[in-house]
């Protein structure tokens, strides 16, 4: 019976010996890498974790070969990859940058990104990463621009997001992200741009204000709901489009830096007040489809006005049209459709028609009177309507094709309102 297991017993050692030496040469490419070794693991974690039919050759990770160091190599090996410098010869790389934007891959994000600590960039846009955003990526402290756009990512924000105080661009728009926007987000003082835009999202707006270096805010197509809240002074752009926002924009009046204002599509109410067109730099305000019911045009005569587009369309304003919306100078696009406007067009308006103004929409509304011939002449590539009012056309108007509304409409509709 020994001497029947000496030569098994030999033979395993053996095999053991063989599997102990191919394991260290498969790992010995790393012993004098400058890559450090946790970085690399998680490097290959990452690409364990998509779909290797996702893949393309065109993609960016299919160059990730992990028989060579990421920080050593030149040319087409690791692409979408920016390391660190070592200081010395004992000090290791790091993986600082991340970009596989638009590569079409397809699988989850694993929670070992949350490893490369010292990463500052991760851009994964355009893809079809699927699932949860892992909570380790609150570990990544370095963190600058974190960019997940356009991908199938589920689940509420990750709730440790104020953790990444660095952060200067977040945009996580076009998911699938549910769940209340967390307080924590306040914490990023230093974050300049914020996208949340084309999610599932629900509740109220934090208190941003603190926020004092954000200049671009996109929350529109969620499901947010509440009043106009504070926000940072330095704001430039703000679009809260297509949500549940409700009672009145007052607060706008104090944004005075802000160029782009979208709130298209709540239920805001009262009125659109005149301080948002006092504002210095605003050029466009599109505040369609609210509840409004007063539109306050205030006369520029004293200083330019940026203002390019205004539109004001599916609300509930009454009176007549604003005759100082004339005195814009750089006010091209105007769009004044669907609500209950009535009396004449304004005669100031007509010589703006086809030359400062290229698109003026006033259809659906009850304005009377005659408009005049003369408008054939000069309305070539002028794009708008004033169909479905009740007024009277010349004959080949293009503006006045689809017909205005029957005598009975326009009965007891006549007049009323002020002329500012």
């Amino acid at each position: 019976m020994a001497t029947l297991l000496n030569p098994i017993f030999f033979a395993c050692m053996y095999t053991s010996f063989i599997f102990s030496l191919s394991n260290l040469n498969s790992r010995s490419i790393f012993v004098n890498g400058k890559t450090l070794t946790s970085d690399i693991q998680a490097l290959q974690a990452i690409k364990m974790s998509i779909d290797p039919i996702s893949i393309s050759s065109e993609s960016f990770i299919s160059s990730w070969d992990f028989a060579l160091d990421p920080c050593e190599t030149t040319g087409t090996s690791f692409l979408g990859i920016l390391c660190t410098v070592p200081l010395d010869n004992n000090s290791t790389s790091r993986i600082m940058e991340i970009d596989l934007e638009g590569d079409e891959l397809e699988g989850f994000l694993t929670p070992a990104i949350g490893n490369l600590t010292e990463l500052v960039a991760l851009n994964l846009g355009r893809n079809k990463f699927r699932g949860p955003v892992p909570e380790t990526i609150t570990n990544l402290r370095k963190l600058t621009s974190l960019q997940l756009y356009e991908n199938f990512f589920s689940g509420s924000l990750v709730n440790g997001i104020g953790f990444l105080r660095k952060l200067e661009v977040l945009d996580l728009s076009n998911n699938r992200l549910s769940g209340s926007i967390p307080s924590s987000i306040t914490s990023l003082r230093s974050l300049t741009q914020l996208d949340l835009s084309n999610n599932e999202l629900t509740g109220k707006i934090p208190q941003l204000n603190g926020l004092w270096q954000l200049n671009s805010f996109d929350l529109s197509n969620n499901q947010i709901y509440g009043n106009f809240p504070e926000f940072p002074l330095k704001i430039k752009t703000l679009s809260l489009g297509h949500n549940l926002l409700s009672g009145h924009i007052s607060p706008v009046n104090k944004l005075h830096r802000l160029r782009i204002l979208d709130l298209s599509d709540n239920r805001f109410s009262g009125a659109i007040n005149k301080g948002v067109f006092m504002l210095p730099d605003i050029s466009h305000v599109n505040v369609s489809v609210n509840r409004f019911t007063v539109l306050e045009v205030v006369e520029f005569t004293d200083k330019a006005t940026q203002l390019h587009t205004l539109d004001v369309h599916a609300n509930r304003l009454r009176g007549h049209l604003p005759v100082n919306l004339i005195t814009y100078p750089n006010l091209t696009e105007i769009n004044l459709g669907h609500n209950l406007f009535s009396g004449q067009i304004p005669l100031e308006y007509w010589p703006r028609l086809g030359f400062a103004w290229r698109s003026l929409d006033l259809e659906y509304n009850y304005l009377e009177g005659t408009v005049p011939r003369e408008l054939n002449r000069t309305l070539e590539g002028v794009r708008g309507s004033f169909a479905r009012n009740c007024l009277t056309c010349p004959k080949g108007l293009q503006l006045c094709q689809g017909g205005q509304r029957p005598a009975s409409e326009c009965v007891g509709k006549k007049g009323g309102g002020d002329h500012s």
